[in-house]
């Protein structure tokens, strides 16, 4: 009998084929306007193309599977300044980064405030969240402060 406390093994234990392994839930969202402000000019900027973002997400613990999020986006051109710029989708995750907000504080505070080794939490993650993250991945998050690509200060001294 399952109970608070309860070992439950893990279903996935074992698995070595990726093909073995729960599918992902997949959730749809959208950012995707007609028409949007340039963020140089400020100008209305009508839609260029729609493109797809797989970000993914803490997954569904109830049915034992990860959870993909697919985000249509729009891109937009503006005419008087000739930039192009995609809707913002900063509430779901950072520029260029495959994973949400929530699993990237979720994997630092693991490392961090649990003091869990990085291999550790990956696995952790995995388990208990499913939601796969490499472990290297994990430690760029964790020495870059959890965020992704910030410029480095080359001009001062460390």
């Amino acid at each position: 009998m399952a109970g608070p406390g309860a070992y439950l093994p893990d279903a996935t234990e074992g698995i070595t084929k990726p093909e073995d392994l729960p599918q992902a839930k997949v959730v749809r969202r959208s950012r995707n306007f007609k028409y949007h402000a340039c963020p140089r000019c400020q100008r209305r900027s009508g839609r260029n193309s729609v493109q797809t973002r797989i970000l993914h997400d803490v997954g569904d613990l109830v049915g034992g599977r990860p959870r993909d999020i697919h985000l249509a986006y729009s891109q937009h051109y503006c005419a008087r300044c000739g930039k192009c710029f995609n809707a913002d989708m900063s509430d779901y995750a950072r520029p260029k980064s495959h994973y949400t907000h929530r699993v990237i504080s979720l994997a630092v505070r693991l490392v961090v405030e649990d003091g869990m080794p990085y291999q550790a939490a990956s696995w952790h993650l995995w388990r208990d969240h499913r939601v796969f993250v490499p472990f290297a991945t994990i430690q760029n998050w964790v020495e870059s402060g959890g965020e992704k690509g910030s410029p480095t200060n080359v001009g001062q001294l460390s």
